[in-house]
Formats: C-alpha cells, sequence, structure tokens
C-alpha cells in the first residue's frame, strides 16, 4: 500500500507564490512599494483632432516607483467620462525613454463626437492610480475646393453691358454650412484696384449664377476672380477670367475727384477724410463698398494701424453688396477687431475712426483682408 500512496504524492505538485520581488509569481501587492499616478501629455484636455490626421496618439509623463519590480502601463479609451463604454484597452505598455511613453491606437476612432483617455501603471504586484481623465473630440475638417468660372471667360465679348457671370461651385467635403462666393472685378489682372465686388449664395446643382446689378464701362477689358467661404472655411481664389464689354455701352463717371494719393494722409482718420472726399453726396450701395476697399487698402500701405485690415462679409440684415456698409475689420474668429468709419448725421455721411470694438461688442463674422 505504500508505493501506490507515494505515487499519488509525487503526482501532485503545489504551485507557490515566491518571496522574490523580482519573481513574476511574486505574491502581491508588496508592502511599502508606492507607484505613482502617471500625466497625460496628448491628447490634451480639450482639444479638436482632424479625423484625417488618425489614428490618436496617447503620450503620457511616466510615472514613478518605490518598489524593485519594472512598471508597465495600462491604456484606456472611451466614450463616456465614467468609462463604462470603453473602447480600446492596451495592457503591458512598455515604459517609453525620456521619461515619456506613447501609443498610437491601431485603429481611427469613429468621428463626430467625443472620448476620454487615461492610463495607470502596475508592476505585477502593485498598482499605481489612473491618471485623471482627459477628453478630446474627433472632427471632420470642412475642406472647400478652388472655385471655377465658367463664363465669361478667355477675353470672349460680351452682348450685355451687365454680363451674367456663371461659377463653377467649389468641391466640398466635410460638415460644411452654406457656401457664399464673392465675385471681384477689375480692369487689369493683378485686380488692383477692385472696380465692383458682389456675393452670391450658392446655387443647387453645380453651378451659381449673377448678373451683374449695374452696367460695366463699355469697350473694356475685365478680368474677374471668385473666392468661397462657409462660416468656418476660405477656399483658394478661382483662376482669371477675362471678357470685354461691348464698345455702346457709355463708361460711367468715376466717382469725385481722386486727387492726392489718401495713403499720404499719415493717419487712418485723414485717409478715411481722403476717401470721402472723392465722393459727391450720399454714396450709394456699390460707392460704400468700394470706399471701405480703398480705405483699407490705404490704412494697410500706411503699415501704423497694424493690418492687414479688411472689410466685414455681410449676407443678412442691412448690408451693402453683400457687405457692411460703414465697418473696417481685422482679423477672424474671437480675437476680430471692428472699427465703425462712417457715421450719419443729419443725411451726410462722415468718415470716424471709431472704437476698436472686440469680443461681445461686435457680431464676429468673415472679414476679407485688402491688399
Amino acid at each position: 500500500m505504500l508505493a501506490p500512496l507515494a505515487m499519488i504524492a509525487a503526482g501532485c505538485v503545489t504551485t507557490e507564490k515566491s518571496e522574490n520581488p523580482l519573481s513574476p509569481t511574486v505574491a502581491g501587492p508588496i508592502a511599502g512599494v508606492n507607484i505613482t499616478q502617471p500625466s497625460p501629455i496628448e491628447p490634451a484636455q480639450g482639444i479638436r483632432i482632424a479625423n484625417n490626421l488618425q489614428p490618436v496618439t496617447l503620450s503620457l509623463q511616466n510615472a514613478a516607483t518605490t518598489g524593485v519590480r519594472p512598471i508597465s502601463y495600462r491604456f484606456e479609451v472611451a466614450a463616456d467620462v465614467e468609462f463604462a463604454n470603453v473602447v480600446f484597452v492596451r495592457e503591458d505598455v512598455a515604459p517609453g525613454a525620456d521619461g515619456r511613453t506613447s501609443l498610437r491606437l491601431p485603429d481611427s476612432l469613429a468621428s463626430g463626437r467625443s472620448y476620454y483617455w487615461r492610463a495607470r501603471a502596475q508592476d505585477g504586484a502593485n498598482t499605481g492610480p489612473y491618471s485623471h481623465s482627459v477628453v478630446f473630440t474627433i472632427f471632420t475638417p470642412v475642406v472647400i475646393g478652388k472655385p471655377s468660372l465658367v463664363s465669361p471667360v478667355g477675353g470672349s465679348p460680351v452682348s450685355q453691358p451687365n454680363p451674367l457671370f456663371v461659377i463653377g461651385n467649389a468641391p466640398k467635403s466635410g460638415p460644411f454650412s452654406t457656401v457664399v462666393y464673392n465675385i471681384e472685378l477689375a480692369t487689369n489682372g493683378s485686380m488692383v484696384p477692385t472696380y465692383a465686388s458682389w456675393v452670391v449664395t450658392e446655387q443647387a446643382g453645380s453651378q451659381t449664377s449673377l448678373r451683374s446689378p449695374v452696367n460695366l464701362a463699355g469697350g473694356t477689358v475685365f478680368y474677374w476672380r471668385v473666392i468661397a467661404w462657409d462660416s468656418t472655411t476660405v477656399s483658394p481664389w478661382s483662376d482669371l477670367g477675362s471678357f470685354v464689354t461691348p464698345a455702346s455701352t457709355p463708361t460711367p463717371t468715376p466717382p469725385g475727384n481722386p486727387g492726392e494719393p489718401c495713403s499720404s494722409r499719415g493717419n487712418p482718420q485723414g485717409i478715411l477724410e481722403c476717401q470721402r472726399n472723392r465722393y459727391a453726396g450720399h454714396m450709394s450701395a456699390t460707392d460704400l463698398v468700394n470706399f471701405l476697399r480703398a480705405s483699407a487698402t490705404d490704412i494697410n500701405r500706411l503699415g501704423t494701424a497694424g493690418g492687414p485690415w479688411g472689410i466685414l462679409v455681410k449676407t443678412s440684415g442691412a448690408q451693402c453688396n453683400g457687405y457692411s456698409c460703414d465697418i473696417l475689420c481685422l482679423g477672424n474668429g474671437a480675437s476680430q477687431v471692428q472699427r465703425d468709419v462712417l457715421i450719419d448725421s443729419e443725411g451726410s455721411q462722415i468718415p470716424i475712426w471709431g472704437g476698436p470694438r472686440t469680443g461681445s461688442e461686435i457680431a464676429v463674422r468673415v472679414c476679407q483682408p485688402q491688399p
């Protein structure tokens, strides 16, 4: 009976945890070992990441440990701040060099939503606390490509003094909003000075058209181009197109007397007064836009008022050919600056260098810089 019992005893193997702190099967947690919290570096808190820049890379400042066992990291990405809906987990990520560890996600995350990530360090026996969670958002950027010119182009003659401008709608991608086109017209290929400028909202289909609201100078070669934008994004300028107006069209009298170069006045107020003096009486909507463009250009040439200053796009409410009738602007977004440069006083339009106004004082719109 002893032999079988001996064989049975020999066949029973008991696995025990080692007391060696470097053993893979160490009994833990080990008393006195403290593992600190890692610090997330990127993506940073609240950052927006364009969908085309994925997959995302997570980076953190390494944790520290008072133990002798090597640490590794656990990374988590979730769709909610409580980490109840974890969409990615990676264990046993080895620490990186120079005190920083990075992990590139294997796949792209779904666009149009926010995600939370965190990490913790562990050594197989002891586990450190999770880092604070960091939220980031994946978004699909708006891209507006270069619009094309359909007609009139190629220096062709037009039959009417107020030609129909036909634009090939710009290619677009992403969650774009209403797209607007700005048509600029000049009598030379440099497009300076601007002869006229109009704004038209994109029309359904592949093309957008606008008939000139005024008769153009007769027997003249005109150049035109188009730029498109929505609430956040601006396209490149189109290529130049050209055409010739009918010779029978009478040439309109230019407004006022050009006189001296207004940029020689030495300050914005003087430039505004000089440009206003080129218009007799009350200015039309087209006159007002031309006044604002010329004033912004001269103020930019002055070089002492910051810049480049531009004109403010305004497609609703009181406006002049798609622009504000009395404002010069600087920059776009939350830092935009606006100055009122005309006031109506008993029927007279008086130039002023008003403001500046910023922040909650203004309605931020697209500012179109002038040369």
